[in-house]
């Protein structure tokens, strides 16, 4: 049995009290609460990393969790481990004698299946088991390597924000979409940002997230949860901004360049990585220097505008190898000068999709954005790009999903899928 922390259940007495200290004192993002009918319960997910802190409100005076707070007080309720097949669990516990309070699973929270475990067998402690809904995937902000010939791959996160799931899906109905994406109260989903880190003659990073310059509205509009950050993971891999050689630009929306500068004490913008070259396409620099009514919210010039005032940029206007190994290739669709990498040593072959394929649920031909501004070359680099991939056996870098950092795509019997590929530390 693999078990992994899902959350921290708190029992609350007074929620309002409890949310002005986890959301107000501490700035944590409340997701909207869902009452769990069985249990006579309203419970409030934080998200903190990796994992949630599920603040829980009874709705009746006989519930556990009211009893609890009638026995013991307000505090530390239970924690939830998260296993993929919660029937074997059970049996491997049984097995082992312990003693369980559901002897079978039953529902729970978000569709998920939980059993309890007794405190008795547990020292002390209730713990929960909990097996996701299908669509439930956990999301991950963890420091990847990976290893292609001479090169080390090294997925990187800037955290997690929340875009319209309409917006990311385009044409696709949402009675499809919220299958693969579950949306919020207020519609969105939670995407990742992960920046490429390639380390070889060079070092090179691909994009950079959102970064920190923005504000307390910015940052509710989109959900923005940076608790963990392209400097946490950085400094995970062992380096600092100063030993970035080279920026490399998919293309310039705020979500992939906003971490290229930052505000100093002075309030003066300046690039953030301080020794390094940022690679930019013209045609993309163009658009994103003279943008229209259908793309200005994506671009902001703090984001590459003091590049060029520092005399970093470098602008590029074909496909070109960037450096030994790292080739990039325009894709057009999602902005006309977006583009993507290719990372080929060694005989293997990976690649960072970047907008063109953002999530893993992305992989099928009609699931366009639609903040794409030319879905139809979209859907014809695309499919491109999967047969290419396919034939390649390529590694595919996905920088917004909020669980598979890379896989493997697959076609049989007319039908894609993507293989979540095997990580090392």
């Amino acid at each position: 049995m693999k078990a992994t922390l899902d959350h921290v259940g708190i029992a609350v007495q007074d929620l309002d009290a409890a949310l002005a200290f986890y959301r107000d004192a501490l700035g944590l993002e409340v997701e909207a609460s869902e009452e769990v009918v069985s249990q006579r319960v309203r419970a409030h997910f934080v998200p903190v990393g990796a994992s949630s802190l599920e603040l829980l409100e009874a709705t009746a005076t006989d519930s556990a969790i009211a009893k609890y707070i009638d026995k013991r007080g307000p505090g530390l309720h239970h924690i939830t481990l998260r296993v993929d097949d919660i029937a074997a669990a059970l049996a491997q516990l049984k097995a082992h004698g312990a003693r369980l309070v559901d002897e079978q699973p039953r529902p729970g929270a978000e569709g998920a299946m939980v059993a309890f475990i007794h405190p008795s067998s547990a020292h002390g402690v209730l713990v929960e088991l909990k097996q996701p809904a299908p669509h439930d995937r956990p999301r991950t902000d963890a420091v990847r390597r990976f290893a292609l010939g001479n090169l080390e791959l090294i997925a990187l996160c800037d955290g997690f924000l929340r875009l319209d799931g309409g917006a990311m899906f385009g044409v696709v109905p949402k009675a499809l979409w919220q299958k693969a994406a579950p949306p919020d109260d207020r519609n969105r989903i939670t995407l990742a940002m992960r920046p490429l880190l390639v380390r070889g003659v060079r070092t090179m990073i691909i994009d950079a997230g959102l970064g920190d310059k923005d504000d307390a509205g910015f940052r509710d509009m989109y959900g923005v949860d940076r608790a963990r950050n392209l400097d946490h993971t950085l400094a995970e891999a062992g380096l600092t901004v100063e030993d970035v050689d080279i920026v490399l630009a998919t293309h310039l929306h705020f979500d992939h360049a906003g971490g290229f500068t930052l505000r100093d004490r002075s309030g003066r913008l300046r690039p953030r990585f301080p020794r390094a070259q940022y690679i930019v396409r013209r045609g993309e620099w163009e658009d994103a220097t003279h943008p229209h009514a259908r793309n200005r919210a994506s671009y902001s010039g703090d984001d590459y505008l003091p590049l060029a005032d520092a005399g970093v940029l470098q602008l590029v206007d074909e496909d070109a190898t960037i450096m030994p190994g790292v080739h990039v290739r325009r894709t057009g669709g999602h902005t006309m000068h977006h583009q993507i990498v290719w990372i080929e040593s060694g005989g293997r072959t990976a690649v960072f999709a970047a907008d063109l394929m953002p999530t893993t649920a992305h992989a099928r031909d009609a699931w366009i954005m639609g903040y794409d501004l030319y879905p139809m070359d979209t859907l014809a680099a695309k499919q491109a790009f999967v047969a290419d991939a396919i034939a390649r056996d390529a590694l595919v870098f996905f920088e917004h999903d909020p669980a598979v950092i890379a896989g493997r795509l697959l076609e049989q019997d007319g039908k894609r899928r993507v293989v979540a590929a095997e990580m090392h530390h």
